[in-house]
C-alpha cells in the first residue's frame, strides 16, 4: 500500500488497490523528474528542497519511520511507501517515470546494525535492489545517485585522509551493507547501462537531524545541552571525525545530476575534528554549564576518519562552503527554535 499526495493529504480520495491520491494543480517545472527515497528525512529533505529550488519536479518516497511529514517540501509529490515493497515501487515508477533516482532511504545506525544485521541487509541491500529493478523495468532512468558512507565503508582507513582509492574495510554490518549496495549498483551499470554517482558521506550534521535514534553526535549534544541534561562523551573524546554541513551535501547531490559516466566520490571537508572539540564549541554556543563527562567507548567505533574530497572537486566542481563553526551555530539556532 502506498499513499500519493502533494503533502499534506487533506482531501485525499481512496481509489483501487488502497492508493490514496490528492488532487492538485501541477507545477510548471521545466527540469527533470527526480525520485528521492528518504526525502522526508534529515539529509533527504534538504536534497529535495535543493532540487525543487533548481526547478526540478521531485517525487518523494518515504515510509516515515524516521522521516517527518513536515520536512517534505510542499511542491514535492509524496508517496508513503517502503522501498522493501516491490509492488508499490513498480506502480510509483510506472506513474511518475523518473529521470533520476536519488536513493537515501536506509537504516543507518552502526550499533543497531551490530544487533540486527539481517534487518540491515533486508532494508539497505534488498531495498536498493528493489529500486534498481524498478528503474530497469521503467527503462527511462538515466542516473542512480546513491548515498553511501565514507565513515563506515573505509573502517580504519589505511591512509588519512581517506581517498576513494583507499581499500574498503567496513567494521560493522551497516558499512558492509552500504558497500554491498555499491557493488550491486555497479553491476546494473555493467549489465544494463545505468549510470551512477555514489556519494560517500563523512559525518553529516545540521538542521532537522533527529537527536534520537539514528542521530549524529552534533544533534545529540545540542539537544541535551539546550535541555540542560548531562551529555556524555563516549571514550576519551579524541576520536576524529570529518563534519560536513547538510546543505553542502545537498549541493553535491544537485551537481551529481550533471555528471557523465559513473563515479564514486567522497563528500566531506578533509578536516579532522575530535569529539572533545565539538563538545566545547557546542557548550559555548548553548551556554551549557554542566561538567564534561566521559563514558565507555562504543563498540565497533572507528578511531579516526576524515576524507580526501579532491575527486568531487575535480568531477563535480564541489567544495564544502560552510565552516564548522558557522554550521554549528546554524544548527544550534535551529534547535532553539524547534
Amino acid at each position: 500500500m502506498y499513499n500519493s499526495s502533494r503533502a499534506p493529504l487533506a482531501g485525499a480520495v481512496p481509489l483501487d488497490c488502497g492508493i490514496l491520491i490528492s488532487f492538485h494543480q501541477e507545477n510548471d517545472l521545466t527540469g527533470e523528474t527526480i525520485l528521492v527515497t528518504g526525502g522526508a528525512g534529515f539529509i533527504g529533505s534538504h536534497i529535495v528542497n535543493t532540487y525543487v529550488a533548481a526547478g526540478h519536479r521531485v517525487v518523494v518516497v518515504d515510509n516515515l519511520r524516521t522521516g517527518k511529514r513536515e520536512n517534505i517540501h510542499p511542491e514535492a509529490r509524496f508517496y508513503h511507501a517502503d522501498i522493501c515493497d516491490q509492488g508499490a515501487l513498480g506502480r510509483i515508477f510506472a506513474d511518475e517515470r523518473p529521470d533520476t533516482v536519488c536513493h537515501h532511504a536506509a537504516l543507518a545506525d552502526v550499533r543497531a546494525s551490530l544487533a540486527d544485521p539481517v534487518a540491515y541487509t533486508q532494508v539497505n541491500v534488498v531495498g536498493t535492489l528493489n529500486l534498481l529493478q524498478a528503474a530497469r523495468a521503467q527503462g527511462g532512468v538515466k542516473r542512480f545517485v546513491f548515498a553511501s558512507t565514507g565513515g563506515a565503508v573505509y573502517g580504519e582507513p589505511a591512509t588519512l585522509p581517506a581517498s576513494e582509492e583507499c581499500p574498503p574495510r567496513p567494521l560493522d554490518p551497516y558499512g558492509a551493507s552500504k558497500l554491498s549496495c555499491e557493488h550491486f549498483i555497479d553491476t546494473y551499470r555493467h549489465n544494463h547501462g545505468l549510470d551512477f554517482t555514489i556519494l560517500r558521506y563523512s559525518n553529516v550534521y545540521g538542521p532537522r537531524q533527529d537527536p534520537t535514534g539514528e542521530a549524529g553526535v552534533v544533534a545529540i549534544f545540542t539537544a541535551g545541552m539546550l535541555a540542560n541534561r548531562e551529555v556524555m562523551i563516549h571514550g576519551d573524546g579524541c576520536q576524529q571525525r570529518d563534519f560536513v554541513y547538510v546543505e553542502d551535501v545537498a549541493r553535491a547531490n544537485l551537481l551529481a545530476l550533471n555528471t557523465r559516466g559513473s563515479s564514486v566520490l567522497n563528500v566531506g571537508t578533509g578536516v579532522a575534528t575530535d569529539i572533545n572539540t565539538i563538545f566545547h564549541w557546542l557548550g559555548q554556543l548553548t551556554g551549557y554549564a554542566l561538567p564534561e563527562r566521559h563514558g565507555p567507548p562504543k563498540p565497533g567505533e572507528v578511531r579516526a576518519i576524515y576524507l580526501d574530497c579532491s575527486r568531487a572537486r575535480q568531477e563535480l566542481g564541489w567544495v564544502p562552503q560552510t565552516a564548522l563553526t558557522e554550521g554549528l551555530a546554524r544548527t544550534v539556532a535551529f534547535f532553539r527554535g524547534s
